[in-house]
C-alpha cells in the first residue's frame, strides 16, 4: 500500500524523532583540552617521583567480578550499592572498580608466584562510585596510586609518607603549604573496642564512626559529635538540607572518641609503637614534623585499613572553583591493608599504598598557578582559498612541510569562506594563518598572518579602511622561505610570552 502520509507531516515527525536533548549525567564531568594537558603534566611529575623510588607501572581492567571487591565495597551497609554492577552472559555479577587497590590485590594474588616480593607498583586510572553526587563529589574520577605488597614492617609505610612529601615538592608546593599526616588504625581500633564496637557484627557502625571522625576538619568537633550520635543536618539546623544518619553512640562513648581524636591520648599499644617507629624513620631520613606529622584525627574511611594510615593535606589558602579562598585540605591518602590480598591467598600478605585524587590535586595546583599549560601552542592554520584538487594538494603540502619541522599545523577542512576561516583560526587560538590565493600562487608567494601581533597592533588602528590598508602583522614571502619565517614568528611570540611572565 502506498505511503499517503502528507510529506510535511513526515518531515515534522522525523524532526521530533531525531532531535534529542543533549545532557550530561549527574556526577560526571566533561574535560577540556586545557584540563587534560594540565593533568598529564602533573602526572608526569608524580610518575618521576614514583620511578625514583623504584616503583614500576601496572594496569588492571576497569571491571572486576563483584565478589572480588567483596566486603570492601564503599558502603558496607548496602553491599549491592556504591558500585555500578551488571550481570554478564554467564550470570556472574561484574562491577566497575571503585578504587585501584582492590583490582591490584586481585592481580597480585592471581600472579603471586611469578611477581617479585616486595612487589612495587604504581598505576593510574578512572574509578567509579554509584553514590549521590554533590559539590566536589563525582561518580567518576581519576586516581594515581603507588603500592608495596609483601613488606610487613612499618618501614614501607614510612617510605609511603616520605614519597608523598617528595611528590608535593616535585609539584612545586612549598614546605609549610602541605603536610603528610600519619595515624594508625590499630590505635583507633583500641578506642572502638573500648566503647563496645569490636567484632565483625559491628563493622557497619565502626565504618560510620570512622567516616564521622574523617569530617573533623570540615565540620569541627560539634559536627563530628552529631555524626557520632543521632546524626547531622547539612544546614546545621533540623530540617535544613540533607540529613546524615549518625553512629548512634551514647554520650560517654562519644566523649571517649573525641578525647582521642582531639588529644591523641591513649595507653601504649602496638599502634602507638608503630607510629613512634615511623616518626623515627622519617626523622632519620631528614623529614621533619613540618612535612610528616603524627595526627590522631586521620582515620581514612574504608574498612580495609589495618595499620598506619596517612593523608596529604594542602595547608595553603587557595581559591576554589567558585573563586572563594579556602584551606584546600586533603588531596590524597592511603594506608596499610594487610587483609586485602590475603583473602585470595588464605595466608598473610602485608601491603601498603597511597592514592592521589588527580582531579582535586590538579584543581589546587591550577589555582596556585603551579600548572601552566600556556607552553602548548595552537596549530598554524592554512586557509583554503581554492577548492580544486590541485590547490588542495598545494595547501596540504604546506601543512606537511610545517609538520616535518615539528610545527603544529592544520589545513582548514570546513566549507566556509575566508572570513569564517579567520574566525575559526581565532577560536582555535592559532598563532599564525597561512594564506595563498591564485595571485600569490602565480608569483610563488604566500602570505603569513601573525595573529597575535596583528591583534595587538589592531588595537591602535582607528578605522576599518586604515586597518585594511596597513594589514597589521601580515607579510608576504616566497614559498621557499615559508617554514623559516613561520619559525621566526613563533620564536618571537614565545619570547613575548616569557617577558610577560
Amino acid at each position: 500500500m502506498a505511503d499517503i502520509q502528507p510529506r510535511n507531516d513526515r518531515h515534522d515527525m522525523a524532526e521530533k524523532t531525531e532531535k534529542m536533548k543533549a545532557r550530561l549525567p549527574r556526577g560526571f564531568v566533561d574535560r577540556s583540552a586545557e584540563d587534560i594537558r594540565a593533568v598529564e603534566k602533573m602526572m608526569a611529575k608524580i610518575r618521576e617521583v614514583y620511578e625514583l623510588y623504584g616503583f614500576e607501572p601496572g594496569d588492571q581492567p576497569l571491571i572486576e567480578y563483584t565478589d572480588a571487591l567483596g566486603k570492601f565495597l564503599p558502603d558496607q551497609d548496602r553491599p549491592n550499592e556504591g558500585v555500578f554492577s551488571f550481570r554478564d552472559d554467564d550470570e556472574q555479577w561484574l562491577s566497575l572498580r571503585y578504587d585501584l587497590t582492590a583490582p591490584m590485590a586481585r592481580y597480585v594474588a592471581e600472579n603471586f608466584e611469578r611477581l617479585p616480593k616486595p612487589y612495587r607498583i604504581y598505576h593510574s586510572g578512572w574509578v567509579f562510585r554509584n553514590e549521590k553526587p554533590g559539590p566536589g563529589r563525582f561518580r567518576q574520577f581519576m586516581q594515581f596510586d603507588a603500592d608495596t605488597v609483601g613488606t610487613p614492617g612499618v618501614a614501607a609505610d614510612a617510605e609511603m609518607a616520605m614519597m608523598m612529601a617528595d611528590v608535593m615538592e616535585a609539584l612545586g608546593i612549598s614546605r609549610g603549604d602541605y603536610v603528610i599526616r600519619v595515624n594508625n588504625r590499630k590505635v583507633l581500633d583500641g578506642v572502638l573496642e573500648a566503647i563496645g564496637l569490636g567484632g565483625e557484627e559491628n563493622a557497619g557502625r565502626r565504618l560510620t564512626v570512622l567516616r564521622a571522625i574523617d569530617k573533623l576538619d570540615k565540620f569541627g568537633s560539634e559536627g563530628v559529635r552529631l555524626l557520632l550520635g543521632p546524626g547531622r543536618w547539612d544546614g546545621g539546623k533540623e530540617g535544613e538540607g540533607d540529613f546524615t544518619k549518625g553512629a548512634g553512640l551514647d554520650a560517654p562513648a562519644i566523649a571517649k572518641v573525641l578525647a582521642y581524636v582531639e588529644t591523641g591520648e591513649i595507653e601504649a599499644n602496638e599502634g602507638v609503637e608503630e607510629l613512634a617507629q615511623i616518626r623515627a624513620l622519617c626523622a632519620a631520613a631528614g623529614y621533619a614534623e613540618d612535612r610528616i606529622k603524627i595526627d590522631p584525627s586521620v582515620v581514612r574511611g574504608l574498612e580495609y585499613y589495618t595499620g598506619p594510615v596517612f593523608e596529604a593535606e594542602l595547608l595553603a589558602e587557595i581559591p576554589n572553583d567558585e573563586g572563594k579562598v579556602v584551606r584546600f585540605g586533603s588531596v590524597g591518602g592511603g594506608g596499610r591493608y594487610d587483609g586485602l590480598v590475603s583473602r585470595f591467598r588464605g595466608e598473610p600478605v602485608p601491603a601498603t599504598g597511597f592514592s592521589i585524587g588527580v582531579s582535586r590535586l590538579m584543581t589546587a595546583l591550577k589555582n596556585l598557578g603551579k600548572l601552566d599549560t600556556s607552553d602548548v601552542i595552537a596549530p598554524v592554520v592554512v586557509l583554503v582559498m581554492d577548492k580544486d584538487t590541485e590547490s588542495l594538494g598545494r595547501y596540504q603540502k604546506i601543512v606537511a612541510d610545517l609538520r616535518a619541522e615539528k610545527i603544529r599545523a592544520e589545513m582548514y577542512l570546513g566549507g566556509s569562506g575566508m572570513k569564517a576561516q579567520m574566525k575559526y583560526a581565532d577560536r582555535r587560538g592559532s598563532p599564525i594563518a597561512i594564506i595563498q590565493g591564485g595571485d600569490e600562487r602565480a608569483k610563488g608567494e604566500v602570505q603569513i598572518k601573525d595573529l597575535i601581533e596583528g591583534a595587538r597592533l589592531a588595537q591602535g588602528i582607528a578605522g576599518h579602511d586604515e586597518y585594511r590598508e596597513s594589514r597589521p602583522g601580515q607579510i608576504t614571502v616566497p614559498e621557499a622561505d615559508l617554514v623559516a619565517e613561520v619559525k621566526k614568528i613563533l620564536e618571537a611570540q614565545k619570547a613575548d610570552r616569557e617577558r610577560v611572565r
